[in-house]
């Protein structure tokens, strides 16, 4: 069982920049990061692959948030700037075992506990 563990969460008014970080226990190919507000399902935010660190990125959150990965330490970091209210929600940090690493939910196989990201206007 891999081990995921989300940290850097907190509140913040809008506009400001909030950076989550997550560790891994064991490397996986594709990580990524998923978010749930209350009351909705849980969403694929952003992800990144193994080799050449491909991204891929919600409509929502494109030009905001920054997805890295530190591939000697298997540090996922999440840079989220601009941040508005409806960005407000868990952050969960994800991996999946597949190659496919398109941030769906169903790809991803591992959890991380989440993260608590609240946005004020």
């Amino acid at each position: 069982q891999v081990q995921l563990v989300e940290s850097g969460g907190g509140s913040v008014q809008a506009g400001g920049s909030l950076r989550l970080s997550c560790t891994i226990s064991s490397s996986r190919y594709c990580m990524g990061w998923f978010r749930q507000a209350p009351g909705k399902e849980r969403e694929g935010v952003a992800s990144i692959s193994g080799a050449g660190g491909r991204t891929y990125y919600a409509d929502s959150v494109k030009g905001r948030f920054t997805i890295s990965r530190d591939y000697m330490t298997d540090i996922l970091t999440l840079q989220m700037n601009s941040l508005v209210p409806e960005d407000t929600g868990t952050y969960y940090c994800a991996a999946s075992r597949g190659i496919d690493c398109y941030p769906s939910e169903a790809q991803y196989d591992d959890w991380g506990q989440g993260t608590q990201v609240t946005v004020s206007s």
